[in-house]
């Protein structure tokens, strides 16, 4: 028997594929797979236009047989079969797809799709064994032919003996090296695996010989081993089913199966669109935080099928990253995949998609925070931070997808609320959106610049998470309302009777001031009159971009670029210390050293900031006690 020569361009194309262009050596079941539903589909397609031809489903199968003693691997299915003409054209030409022929020439409009159209999938195989065979016997033909390759160095076809139309695929499995274990792919539970991770959705049933145990007839503690045919697919994905079938415990069964995380989905999110591009998505948003979700292990991305099959496990193109806790799938039958299916050849149906799937996120976040607020802020606790980076990052491109969806604490509601809920609760003569950065809500309440702006009626919002005053920056206006810190410079809330009083007072004690500046160096940029303190003492303020929150996380950064902020030491006019701080410049100035210093530090206390040389901080109590 004469060997015949590949008709595409040899030895190198050939190797090329099954070296370079698949991932994952397991994928070669899935695209014999799906080359067997492919067969049995082409017999729909006939039955469609052939009244002699009747389509009975439950006689359509695919079958997976492994076979340990003689190293084999077989995949049988009842499709349409190949002539020897066929298994020539098909199988001797690389990259000669049947399938695609057979969908131009039959217009296939009504649903179902053949999935293989690029005629490499089948030399997969070559990956996972030495010697492939093909036996098939074709629709209405009476004899049956079997190809036969080792490989590169061609094939051969004879006549053989098959009594049922459809075909059969017989790997010899290669064997085991050291940096691969072949025994993968004749190991029931294995094989069982990857069936259900990348053709589980297949729509016909396939099949395997299981082995299960059970209790011996008769005995209380003996097992026997038994075997019996099992469906190990799913065939009907639930994202094909109507929603109107499917229950709340239909999905989280959905979730738990695909193992997109331990816990119970807050919400699901099905998407069937029919349009430009056909897709159909099932989305999660999850109650629990992934334990590496802040970390460069993490993954996001969604499954992504192509009518049913696995292409990609986590496709990231699908999820903008502020969405990147967003868990499920998308199938499309519209994709353009390259010939492995590993990769889409053109990624405009994907941004397409992806667009979409970005508004429908949003959408029903603000649906779960208008009508769910309790499951809203559970899910904020998790992902909150997460929503606040995309505000901040790509240099504030999404801020304005994502400012309706950021929640902040109040400190008049003791609750979170957003800045929508914010800006309708201020009075009609407040200018700003006030707000408090700091390690705690705790440590913020106790703030001595609060209490000028909460005695005017003004909300304050503190912020406790460090990227929480990096996004506000980035948003700078909500509403056309700009933020402020308490402790900026100027609050835009101090009457003119009180900026009067304050300038005239610095006016008056320029001479402390400059001194005490002059003592703490460059320390601080001013030392002046307080228009904001009440009881407290002291305390610091900045002007310019850099907060003293900022300088903090800033500082504890790898590339601490040791940047501060302008720091201004105010001091409390109608407090004691003050007149200290008159007498002591008046009569002592070593005193005056103390107490600046003093009140510097007790200032950097307040802050949360660290004091530079604690011992010194120490021995100056200790001066003042004596």
């Amino acid at each position: 028997m004469a060997k015949m020569q590949f008709k595409a361009e040899s030895k190198r194309l050939l190797e090329m594929m099954i070296n370079s262009i698949y991932t994952h050596k397991e994928v070669f079941l899935r695209e014999l797979i799906s080359n067997a539903s492919d067969a049995i589909d082409k017999i729909y397609y006939k039955a469609l236009t052939d009244e002699a031809l009747r389509f009975d489903q439950d006689n359509y199968y695919i079958k997976v047989v492994p076979d340990k003693e003689n190293r084999t691997l077989t995949i049988i299915d009842t499709g349409i079969g190949m002539t020897k003409e066929e298994l020539e054209t098909n199988l001797g030409t690389i990259a000669k797809s049947g399938s695609l022929a057979f969908k131009k020439e039959n217009e296939l409009k009504d649903g179902y799709d053949i999935i293989g159209q690029f005629g490499v999938g089948f030399y997969a195989a070559f990956m996972v064994a030495d010697v492939v065979k093909v036996k098939s016997k074709a629709l209405g033909s009476e004899e049956a032919y079997k190809w036969e390759s080792t490989g590169a160095d061609g094939y051969t076809i004879e006549q053989v003996e098959k009594e049922e139309v459809g075909t059969e695929i017989i790997l010899k499995i290669k064997e085991n090296t050291e940096d691969e274990n072949y025994d993968d792919y004749i190991d029931e539970y294995r094989l069982k695996s990857i069936v259900k991770k990348y053709s589980d959705f297949i729509r016909y049933p396939i099949k395997m010989d299981v082995t299960s145990s059970r209790l011996k007839e008769g005995s209380e503690s003996e097992y026997e081993q038994y075997t019996e045919e099992q469906t190990i697919n799913s065939m009907v994905p639930i994202w094909r089913k109507n929603k109107s079938e499917l229950t709340d415990e239909d999905y989280e069964n959905f979730y738990a199966e695909k193992r997109y995380g331990f816990d119970k989905p807050l919400k699901h999110i099905h998407i069937s669109v029919d349009g430009t591009i056909r897709y159909n998505a099932i989305l999660y948003i999850p109650e629990n935080i992934p334990f590496d979700y802040y970390s460069k292990e993490f993954e996001k991305g969604l499954e992504l099928y192509s009518n049913g099959v696995l292409i990609m496990n986590k496709c990231a193109d699908l999820l903008p990253d502020h969405f990147s806790f967003v868990k499920g799938m998308v199938d499309s039958e519209d994709l353009s995949l390259n010939i492995s299916r590993e990769m889409l050849q053109h990624d405009r149906q994907l941004k397409l998609i992806a667009k979409n799937i970005g508004k429908k996120i949003k959408s029903e976040l603000q649906s779960l925070l208008k009508n769910e607020r309790e499951k809203y802020e559970t899910f904020y606790k998790s992902f909150g931070r997460q929503l606040k980076y995309g505000v901040y990052s790509d240099f504030g491109a999404n801020k304005e997808v994502l400012q309706d969806l950021i929640m902040f604490y109040s400190s008049k509601e003791k609750k979170l609320i957003t800045l929508d809920e914010y800006v309708s609760g201020m009075p009609e003569d407040q200018k700003f959106i006030y707000y408090a950065s700091g390690e705690s809500v705790e440590r913020l309440e106790k703030l001595p610049q609060t209490e000028f702006v909460l005695e005017k009626g003004y909300d304050i919002l503190f912020f406790t998470e460090d990227i929480d005053e990096f996004a506000i920056k980035m948003l700078m206006t909500y509403k056309e309302k700009e933020f402020k810190s308490i402790s900026s410079g100027d609050l835009g809330i101090e009457g003119e009777e009180i900026k009067e009083d304050s300038e005239s007072e610095d006016k008056d004690s320029k001479e402390l001031f400059d001194y005490m500046k002059s003592i703490l160096a460059d320390k601080v940029t001013d030392v002046r009159v307080s228009k904001r303190l009440k009881s407290h003492p002291v305390c610091l303020a900045t002007e310019g971009e850099i907060s003293i929150e900022m300088e903090k996380i800033l500082a504890a950064m790898p590339d601490n670029q040791n940047i501060k902020a302008d720091k201004i030491l105010e001091i409390n006019k109608n407090h004691e210390v003050f007149q200290a701080l008159k007498e002591a410049f008046e009569n002592d100035k070593q005193k005056l050293d103390l107490y600046t210093k003093l009140l510097y530090n007790q200032a950097l206390l307040i802050e949360g900031l660290p004091i530079q040389d604690p011992v010194e901080f120490t021995n100056d109590i200790c001066k003042m006690m004596v």
